[in-house]
């Protein structure tokens, strides 16, 4: 793909469309293309994650390592590993390829230096970051509410 079709795509991306044209070409010059071959494993739950993949073609299955969780499955403009792009972290899931597919990895390095030079890309991710804390503190509030009352005082 060229610079101007890769930045077309990661605007598709809800969370990098945010940053702006400006941010999103650092990021697509910056970014490495791979192929995954159906079957693959991306990466493994509980492996250090230091970049997030942006999901060009094809489709992956996400699972945990606990055995009663379901599994999920994300297509096209789905980042997998955001938080890593924050912060040092640990996958959740394991990704494996569902069949051939191509993603685009973007290090938490180079992610980090181009919210550096682009200070309204930063200001626009961290509030919608804000914005997302609040929601979820508001769902956790709803829950702790639905489980007050289904285990309150019983006669």
């Amino acid at each position: 793909m060229a610079i101007e079709d890769d930045i077309a795509f990661l605007e598709r991306v809800p969370v990098l469309r945010r940053l702006g044209s400006g941010a999103l070409r650092i990021l697509a010059i910056g970014a490495e293309s791979y192929t995954v071959e159906e079957g693959q494993v991306l990466f493994k739950a509980g492996d250090a994650a230091d970049c997030a993949y942006v999901i060009q073609e094809g489709s992956f299955s996400l699972n945990t390592t606990r055995p009663n969780d379901p599994e999920t499955v994300v297509g096209p403009c789905a980042l997998l590993g955001e938080s890593a792009l924050l912060a040092e972290t640990t996958r959740p899931v394991t990704a494996t390829a569902r069949e051939p597919a191509l993603v685009l990895r973007i290090s938490r390095a180079m992610f980090l230096k181009m919210l550096d030079s682009h200070p309204d890309a930063a200001r626009r991710l961290r509030e919608l970051i804000a914005a997302r804390a609040e929601q979820w503190a508001r769902e956790m509030e709803n829950i702790r509410a639905a489980l007050a009352r289904d285990t309150g005082p019983q006669s």
